[in-house]
């Protein structure tokens, strides 16, 4: 805590305290129902939801039924799970409720929290999503806590990887659904990327509760979820250029910057790769993806470590989160990052991708109208969820009195030294019987301290990226007697440990620290595992002066103190200003890392507009809403751009405004096969060339949609081709628009802002994308022909052709929509093969 916040304190008290304090004539109303609800029998306790919804339709509001409701919860605990909450979990409750951060210590049952504000929103029907870290929690939470959603009435989804569409839409259909971070926002992607409303699963987003909410919003915030797709092979180029690296030097070829995570090739480095790859210039415009990926292959070199930032498991590079030191499975590092690690490590370097869709965290829970989160640390960071998502943390006391010690730091000289002193008094506790828990940033530390371990004979957990499987049951029995259990940062979170029988006589679990993390809510955290409910406990913190933080964050003055006072290598320093000194170095890290998101998010806002525009065009599509006006729209977008690049205030005379009026004019007919255009745009005023010359292409197009089958041009034309022509130019649109961000910072060179500038020169790239996605979308309307077969599908009766069907070809320009039909043409797809093969015809000749 800062000077100034002990000083307000102080002065004018806890402002978490006040707030609380806020809350309890409600709970006094709570509590008022337990005596009228306990006598409820099961079945008037389960008609308490339909009493509800009814008041609710009656103009009644969610808080007006919020003490009842939340008394109707606790009594359905109690009778199907046998808990009840207790009143700061009633506290924790409203504050979700409310739309706010609930910060409750570890221990406090945030899961049973969540089912009181899950409960009381899901009545409206808008739906509750409740958001967990892993599939096994989010399973877990939907199999136990369900129990009282199902009692109530209340129906139960859950989102895991890997389900068809059909099961995830019955599960986003229910009242209240539990699933990942991941899961949630990919399927929001995927929604984007489909071609058939039926391909859609994540149909509403309402409110949203988060549990772990820093380890999400904050941690995440600067990983976007990114759909991708394969484009060149640029492999063997990578491998190359991954060879050469490992001969260049540190300083002589290229500088480092390990606070940044940034490397800079100096001029001799620029010459060497030159000569090796036998290249004029690697910086030229055909030759400049090279000493891109050799800043890469140098990053993924000396930055990114092998056990610590990811692992190789089967042939794998596999990223390791640096948060929770879960493997991330699915993700890879982008802009050829991952690449150049798989080519550094000698693994199969697989295809660079191209983005099809992204999201940001950020952006993504943002679009909820309502959001909550649950967490034992979020008041180090409240100032970033005050100004991303506007959200407020309270914290919500202890049930029990803390009577955990949290000791201070032990700073020794080296690592060996540090992890001696850990293991020594490992051992001691081993012996007395008191559980440990280890807590690593690496997954090379803890493989450091298992080994040791081992010389010594203690039996011990390990868990980390490598053996995630076990996470849950490892980490609930690290409260048994003699129980010394190695776990990467914080892995397990969400589960509980609960201390085995004697232990507590023991002093309780007792947790070290072999480095501070970069964050200091991350500490917490790990201390945050003891000391759970009242009980005891014991915190302790082992650094070194070679540990990361420590080397590049002023371990120089203190490595001064220790020679000067003659300190042994084996003898550790324990001293407050020492830890002040560790908490300061955290906090310029935290800030780094805020600046570092607040900069995703002022850019990703630029794109989250332009991605919003272009999803609600494509959901229009998708739902043909008002198709016909929207294609109407995009002729008049068309037209006026034509007009405004080439319209002449008089008349044309030279051979000059000639080219430029026949340029205009071949450019409208590219789009508008029509013979008289001339005619129509010769000598008119702007706003009537624009008007006449719309009206006459919207004519068009209906001539060509009336002279199809009822309902084949609409869906199997202009909705196909609208979404295939929006997809191929959005993706080119993120492409452009990461090119543009990569070489923006430049522009601050010449006295102007970066940002300023992005927005504007995206927003001009945006407006040409989509003129663009008109005029190529409707030259294809307008060109269309079905070559082969219409076949049909078996969709309300209406003939579909499928997109691997379509043909585009260039036609006269009277051309119209022509179908050329076999004489088995009223065969079924799913129909048996004329051919009596016995296959279906879709299997079979239909091919």
């Amino acid at each position: 805590m800062s000077l100034f916040s002990r000083f307000v304190k102080r002065f004018f008290g806890d402002p978490h305290e006040k707030k609380i304090k806020e809350f309890l004539p409600v709970v006094e109303q709570i509590n008022s129902f337990e005596g009228s609800i306990k006598i409820l029998s099961d079945d008037e306790l389960k008609a308490k939801t339909v009493e509800f919804r009814a008041r609710l339709d009656k103009k009644a509001t969610l808080d007006d039924i919020l003490p009842e409701a939340f008394a109707v919860v606790r009594e359905t605990a109690k009778r199907v799970l046998n808990m009840r909450h207790f009143d700061v979990q009633l506290i924790g409750g409203i504050v979700l409720h409310q739309g706010k951060i609930s910060e409750m210590r570890t221990g406090e049952g945030k899961t049973l929290v969540a089912t009181l504000p899950a409960y009381l929103n899901a009545l409206e029907g808008k739906g509750v999503y409740i958001v967990t870290v892993n599939d096994y929690l989010a399973k877990r939470d939907s199999e136990w806590m369900g129990q009282i959603y199902r009692f109530l009435g209340l129906t139960v989804g859950l989102i895991q990887s890997g389900m068809e569409t059909e099961e995830k839409k019955e599960a986003y259909e229910a009242d209240i659904t539990f699933g990942t971070n991941n899961e949630f926002g990919f399927d929001y992607l995927r929604d984007n990327l489909a071609w058939d409303l039926e391909q859609c699963s994540q149909n509403r987003r309402n409110f949203a509760i988060v549990d772990e909410v820093d380890s999400i919003l904050i941690d995440e915030a600067r990983t976007p979820l990114i759909i991708s797709g394969p484009v060149r092979d640029s492999t063997s180029k990578y491998i190359k250029i991954a060879r050469i690296v490992k001969y260049l030097k540190k300083e002589e070829h290229f500088t480092l910057d390990e606070k940044h995570k940034n490397v800079v090739l100096t001029e001799e480095g620029t010459d060497k790769l030159e000569k090796e790859m036998g290249l004029g210039n690697i910086y030229s415009v055909e030759n400049m993806d090279v000493a891109h990926m050799a800043i890469q292959c140098l990053k993924a070199l000396y930055l990114f470590k092998r056990d610590v930032d990811y692992v190789v498991k089967n042939g794998e590079v596999m990223i390791v989160d640096e948060f929770t030191g879960r493997i991330m499975d699915g993700r890879r590092y982008s802009d050829g990052l991952h690449q150049s690690i798989e080519a550094i490590e000698g693994v199969v370097v697989q295809n660079e991708s191209q983005t099809l869709a992204s999201i940001t965290y950020q952006n993504y829970f943002r679009m909820f109208p309502k959001l909550a989160g649950m967490t034992g640390t979020a008041e180090t960071e409240a100032p970033e969820f005050d100004k991303i998502y506007g959200l407020e943390v309270l914290v919500i006391p202890t049930n029990k009195p803390m009577v955990r010690k949290d000791c201070t730091d032990l700073v020794y000289k080296s690592k060996e030294e540090k992890y001696k002193a850990i293991v020594n008094d490992i051992r001691d506790l081993y012996k007395k019987g008191q559980p440990v828990l280890v807590g690593t940033i690496a997954i090379e530390t803890s493989e450091i301290i298992s080994g040791l371990l081992k010389q010594f004979n203690v039996p011990h957990n390990v868990l980390n990226a490598k053996y995630h499987e076990r996470e849950a049951e490892i980490v609930s029995n690290a409260g048994q007697p003699q129980a010394v259990t190695i776990a990467t940062n914080m892995a397990g979170r969400g589960t509980d440990i609960v201390l085995g029988e004697g232990v507590k006589e023991l002093g309780g679990l007792c947790v070290f620290g072999t480095e501070r993390h970069e964050s200091r809510r991350i500490d917490n955290q790990l201390r945050g595992r003891s000391g759970r409910q009242g009980d005891p406990g014991v915190s302790k913190f082992f650094v070194s002066l070679d540990d990361d933080l420590m080397r590049l964050f002023g371990s120089d003055r203190i490595a001064k103190v220790m020679d000067t006072l003659g300190v042994p290598s084996d003898t550790p320093i324990e001293h407050p200003w020492i830890a002040k000194s560790i908490e300061r170095a955290q906090m310029k890290v935290e800030k780094y890392h805020f600046s570092i998101r607040k900069q995703v998010l002022e850019y990703d806002d630029v794109m989250n507009k332009q991605r919003e525009t272009v999803y609600a065009l494509r959901r229009q599509i998708l739902e043909k809403k008002n198709l016909d006006n929207k294609v109407k729209e995009m002729i008049g977008d068309i037209t006026k751009s034509a007009v405004a690049e080439f319209y002449f205030e008089r008349a044309i005379d030279t051979k000059e405004e000639l080219e430029v009026f026949e340029g205009f004019v071949n450019r409208l007919q590219s789009v508008f096969p029509i013979e008289n255009l001339k005619e129509i745009v010769r000598s008119k005023a702007r706003a009537a060339q624009i008007e006449e010359l719309t009206e006459s292409f919207y004519k068009f197009y209906l001539y060509r949609k009336n002279d199809c089958p009822p309902g084949l041009f609409e869906e199997a034309i202009t909705k196909r081709t609208l979404l295939f022509t929006l997809d191929k130019k959005w993706m080119d649109h993120l492409h452009n628009m990461d090119v543009l961000r990569e070489g923006i910072g430049l522009r601050a060179w010449g006295q102007k802002d970066p940002l300023v500038e992005y927005k504007m020169e995206g927003f001009d790239m945006f407006k040409m994308m989509l003129v663009n996605v008109a005029e190529e979308a409707l030259s294809l309307i307008n060109r269309y022909e079905i070559v082969g077969d219409e076949r049909e599908l078996e969709t309300d009766g209406i003939p579909v052709v499928e997109p691997q069907e379509m043909s585009f070809s260039s036609a006269e320009s009277s051309s119209v929509l022509k179908t050329q039909r076999r004489a088995d043409d009223k065969v079924g797809r799913n129909d048996p093969c004329p051919c009596g093969s016995g296959k279906k015809y879709k299997k079979c000749c239909m091919n």
